[in-house]
C-alpha cells in the first residue's frame, strides 16, 4: 500500500461529525432564531425569524452550487479551483474524503462546513434587525457568501490558502465565523443607518424567554462546533468539548460579576449574553488548549465584549441593533490573539505566534468589513436595502410578511 494512500473512513469518526452537523444547524435554527427574536421589539419578532430562514436557503443553494468548491478545493493563497461545483463526486459509492477530515465521508464534511457557512450570516443580521427588506437580506446572502465567506474560508482552513501557509491558528472559526460576521455586520449597520427613534426612545426585548431559550440552544450546539472541528472522535474532540464548557462558564460567571461591580444585579440576559461571549472567545483557541486556558479565554472574552456593549453604541452612534460586533468580533478578536498566548503544544503544533493570529485576524477584518459594505452598496442601488419609515413604525412582521408574532 502507498504511504500516501488516505486513511479509511472510520464509522465512529463519522457517527460524532454527523451528530455535530446537526447541532451546529440547530444553533442557527432555531438557536439564533430565538435569541435573536426575543430582544427584538414584538413587531419585529417575526422579521429576523424570516430573514434567516431566507437566508438559510440561498446559502444552502450558493454552497452547493459554487461555495464550497471555492473555499475548499485546491487553487492558489487566495480562493479555491472550481473542480467541486454542484457538490461533484461527494454521494455515492464512490466518494472519498477531503484531506482535512480524512476519516469521514466528504459529503459529511460539505454538510458540517455548510452549516458553518449558514450560522455566519445569520449572525450578520442581527446588526439590521428591524429595518432591512427581506429582499435584501437575500441578494447580500449570495453576494455575501461567495465574495467574503468562501475566500476568507479558503485563506485560514484550506492548506493552500495565504493565513494557512502563515501558520494562523484557528480551530473552528474564531476568524473564519466570528471576525468576519463582526466585521460584516458592522458594515452593515452602516449601510443601512440607525432605526428610527435610536437613541431617543426605548427599543426594550419583548421575550427575555425566548432569548435564554435562543442562548441554551446555542451553548449546547457548540459542542458540536467546536469538539466537531477535530473532525474525530477522540481525544483531541473531547477536549475541545471540555474547554468550549468551561469558557462558557467562566464568560457567563465574569459577566454576572460585571453587572454587580457596575449596578448590584446580576440579569439572565446578561449571564447568558456573557456565555456566548466565552463560547465565541474559545472558539478559535478550543483545539488547542487545556482547561485553564479555556477559563482564561472565556473570562477574557466576557470582560471585553461587556464593555463593548456598554459603551461601541454610545461612543460611536451605530445602531448594531444586536450588538453582532460588539460580541462576535471583539469576542473573537480576543479569542484568536489569545489562542498562541494558551495553546499547549502537547495537545497540537503551536504554528502561530499572538503576532501572526492579530495579523490575520486584523487583515479578515479589515476586508469583510470593506467588502461588506462594498456589497450592501451595491446591493442598496439594485433593489433598496431599507424598508419604507411608514413600514418601520408598523413593524416588518405585518409590513413584510402579513403575520404577527401574538
Amino acid at each position: 500500500m502507498s504511504t500516501n494512500a488516505m486513511p479509511a473512513i472510520q464509522g465512529a469518526d463519522t457517527a460524532w461529525m454527523l451528530v455535530s452537523t446537526v447541532l451546529v444547524f440547530l444553533m442557527t435554527m432555531p438557536g439564533i432564531m430565538l435569541f435573536y427574536s426575543g430582544m427584538l421589539r414584538k413587531r419585529n419578532a417575526l422579521s429576523i425569524m424570516a430573514q434567516t430562514i431566507a437566508a438559510i436557503g440561498v446559502v444552502t443553494f450558493l454552497w452547493a452550487a459554487v461555495g464550497y468548491s471555492l473555499a475548499f478545493t485546491a487553487g492558489n493563497g487566495w480562493i479555491g479551483g472550481l473542480s467541486k461545483l454542484w457538490a461533484e463526486g461527494l454521494v455515492g459509492p464512490l466518494a472519498g474524503a477531503h484531506p482535512l477530515a480524512p476519516t469521514v465521508p466528504e459529503s459529511v464534511f460539505f454538510l458540517f462546513q455548510m452549516a458553518f457557512a449558514i450560522i455566519a450570516f445569520a449572525i450578520v443580521l442581527g446588526a439590521t434587525a428591524e429595518r432591512m427588506r427581506i429582499g435584501a437580506t437575500m441578494l447580500f446572502a449570495a453576494l455575501w457568501l461567495l465574495a467574503v465567506y468562501a475566500p476568507i474560508a479558503h485563506w485560514v482552513w484550506h492548506p493552500t490558502g495565504w493565513l494557512a501557509n502563515m501558520g494562523h491558528m484557528d480551530f473552528a472559526g474564531g476568524t473564519v465565523v466570528h471576525v468576519v460576521a463582526g466585521a460584516s455586520g458592522l458594515a452593515a449597520a452602516l449601510a443601512c443607518g440607525a432605526r428610527r427613534g435610536f437613541g431617543k426612545e426605548p427599543m426594550v426585548p419583548h421575550s427575555l424567554t425566548l432569548t435564554v431559550m435562543g442562548a441554551g440552544l446555542m451553548w449546547a450546539g457548540w459542542f458540536g462546533f467546536n469538539a466537531g472541528s477535530a473532525f474525530e472522535a477522540g481525544t483531541r474532540a473531547s477536549g475541545a468539548l471540555l474547554v468550549t464548557q468551561v469558557a462558557a462558564g467562566g464568560g457567563a460567571l465574569t459577566w454576572g460579576i460585571a453587572e454587580i461591580l457596575r449596578r448590584q444585579q446580576m440579569s439572565v440576559l446578561g449571564m447568558a449574553t456573557g456565555a456566548i461571549a466565552g463560547l465565541i472567545a474559545i472558539t478559535p483557541a478550543s483545539g488547542f488548549v487545556g482547561v485553564f486556558g479555556g477559563l482564561c479565554i472565556g473570562a477574557a472574552g466576557a470582560v471585553g465584549c461587556f464593555f463593548a456593549v456598554s459603551h461601541f453604541k454610545r461612543l460611536t452612534g451605530v445602531d448594531d441593533s444586536l450588538d453582532v460586533f460588539a460580541l462576535h468580533g471583539v469576542g473573537g478578536l480576543v479569542g484568536t490573539v489569545l489562542t498562541p498566548v494558551f495553546a499547549l503544544p502537547g495537545i497540537a503544533p503551536v504554528t502561530a505566534t499572538v503576532w501572526v493570529n492579530l495579523t490575520g485576524a486584523v487583515a479578515v477584518m479589515a476586508y469583510a468589513g470593506l467588502m461588506s459594505f462594498f456589497l450592501l452598496k451595491l446591493v442598496q442601488l439594485i433593489i433598496g436595502l431599507r424598508v419604507t419609515a411608514k413600514q418601520e413604525a408598523v413593524g416588518l412582521d405585518l409590513a413584510q410578511h402579513g403575520e404577527s408574532a401574538t
